[in-house]
């Protein structure tokens, strides 16, 4: 499908205007209307309303639909487990995973040799291993592009089940906090072994403590090998003037590596203006010696070598952690920041900056970081007193967030009832508007407001995927079934572009938009609306 050059640039141009400035014309003052505290959920606490979804908090009522996002256990998602039977590769333990990306190197290292690597083994590695092995001495040259294709399957199936997620799972709470963690964690893929560490740290680490106590979330993270690994603390070790709890070995590292000290309190935790000094990164990172990974290139596990461990004496923003301890001086350091005030601070603030404005209001902030100190950083109770405030609920708040590119394609594809895609695709078209999943390579994680996201070319490339989408040219869309749906046969024009608006938006839009709609094609509507400037707020 294409448009005259002149219709995109003013719809441009007009995006440009409304999504970077001021809140639509069209917001009034006082309170959200019961029909837009609905959307407003759906779009913060969601990837944008389903059909459906707009019916099921309409039936259940907006309070009782958050308690029960709240609670994503008692949510039945058959549709995810579905999707995930396309994806086995998820599901791979491990060693398992471990196996399938070693096995290139190995190959090209000895191409005649037994391609079996030393690893544990368990059936489930089967599915993509054997098959290349039994058919080892038959074509070298063809056993070598099966094994690239499955390793490179672990880091693309990923991002394809994260996007599919986002787009069927009734637990849409849980998606949402999953994406918000996995950005405040940030591990970037495309270093060395994190293609296949990254599954775990997404199934095993990220997932079950995303509404559940900050600690466990942190030690989680603290423990896992593609955070060890991305940050480089599985290299860190006691210098050599200082003890050890073991005897080191002929050729043994020496040196602290401070990169996962200095993020840890920086970025997971106290905040950069958190009260720390240089010292303390240091003592952190001597704290961390010795937490490292079981070859990172074929195993990936994580050990604690008490031979690389620094078993000196320590003072961590004050508190002391005495001399002759092992991994107990990581685990308290974790327990001091998880229980900091700054650290409460910091976690509230980006938490209601993500589920409110780009400019927390200070009130929330406030109250926020207390439910965090009095509930012992329990997630879900500090989300509880972020959606039961006034400003969440404010008309400050409606639409004033601007979607990244995965909320913005999640929330097409959501808004126009396609089924998950079970290949790439749908997720390359997330990293062609500036987002490649786990593709963000500095600790610091994707930009949580809009502006970072709204350069021109970001705008028109935004107005692109309406378009595209609308031309089906992503798998799983269907525009004409989706119009069919909406019950847009047989109606004039006009009344096909109103039921597109209140369908797709919910609001009115704004006069410029509106008259760019006088296009006597309702699949070209779709693709505008998509593109247009009010559903790029969320």
């Amino acid at each position: 499908m294409s448009l005259p050059l002149l219709l995109v640039l003013a719809l441009a141009a007009c995006a440009t205007s409304h999504v970077a400035g001021v809140a639509p014309a069209t917001r009034r003052d006082g309170a959200l209307s019961a029909d837009e505290q609905r959307r407003h959920v759906l779009n913060r606490l969601a990837f944008g309303p389903r059909r459906e979804d707009a019916a099921t908090v309409r039936a259940m009522g907006v309070e009782r639909w958050i308690a029960r996002q709240l609670e994503p256990d008692s949510i039945d998602d058959g549709a995810v487990d579905s999707v995930l039977a396309h994806f086995p590769t998820t599901s791979l333990a491990l060693a398992d995973a471990a196996r399938i990306y070693a096995l290139p190197a190995l190959l090209r290292a000895a191409p005649h040799a037994d391609p079996t690597p030393p690893l544990p083994m368990t059936p489930c590695a089967e599915r993509f291993a054997t098959t290349i092995e039994r058919q080892h001495d038959r074509d070298d040259s063809l056993v070598l592009s099966q094994a690239d294709r499955a390793a490179s399957r672990l880091l693309s199936d990923l991002q394809a089940t994260k996007l599919a997620r986002a787009v069927v799972s009734r637990r849409q709470l849980q998606e949402v906090m999953v994406d918000f963690w996995e950005n405040h964690f940030s591990v970037y893929s495309g270093k060395g072994p994190e293609r296949y560490l990254l599954l775990p740290f997404d199934r095993d680490v990220i997932r079950p403590h995303a509404l559940g106590h900050f600690q466990n979330l942190l030690a989680a993270v603290a423990r896992s090998p593609a955070m060890l690994y991305y940050l480089d603390n599985w290299q860190s070790a006691a210098e050599p003037e200082r003890p050890t709890l073991a005897q080191r070995g002929r050729g043994a590292r020496h040196g602290i590596n401070e990169n996962f000290g200095r993020e840890l309190l920086e970025l997971h935790t106290l905040g950069v203006d958190g009260g720390y000094t240089q010292q303390d990164v240091i003592e952190v990172a001597r704290a961390f010696t010795g937490w490292t990974i079981d070859d990172p290139e074929r195993i990936g596990r994580f050990v604690f070598r008490p031979e690389l461990h620094d078993a000196g004496p320590k003072i961590v923003l004050g508190d002391s952690l005495p001399a002759g301890r092992g991994v107990e001086d990581g685990e308290e350091v974790l327990s001091l920041l998880a229980r900091h005030p700054a650290t409460a601070r910091f976690i509230a603030t980006k938490l209601v900056r993500h589920f409110v404005s780009d400019t927390p209001p200070a009130g929330l902030v406030k109250r926020a970081a207390r439910t965090f100190r009095d509930s012992s950083g329990d997630i879900r109770e500090v989300l509880r007193t972020i959606f039961a405030s006034r400003e969440f609920f404010s008309r400050a708040a409606y639409r004033a967030k601007v979607k990244s590119p995965f909320e913005l394609v999640a929330s097409a594809v959501r808004g126009l009832g396609a089924a998950a895609d079970t290949s790439p695709r749908t997720a390359q078209l997330v990293a062609q508007l500036g987002e490649p999943l786990y593709g963000h390579d500095a600790p610091n994680g994707y930009p949580e407001t809009g502006g970072a996201w709204l350069g021109s070319g970001a705008v028109l490339g935004r107005i692109n995927l309406g378009i595209a989408l609308a031309a089906g040219q992503a798998p799983g869309v269907t525009v004409n079934r989706w119009l069919k749906q909406v019950g847009l046969e047989r109606v004039p024009y006009a009344r096909q572009v109103d039921l597109i608006l209140a369908d797709l938006l919910g609001d009115p839009v704004s006069a410029e938009v509106r008259a760019l709609l006088q296009r006597d094609d309702a699949a070209t509507t779709v693709g505008l609306v998509l593109g247009s400037p009010d559903f790029q707020r969320r």
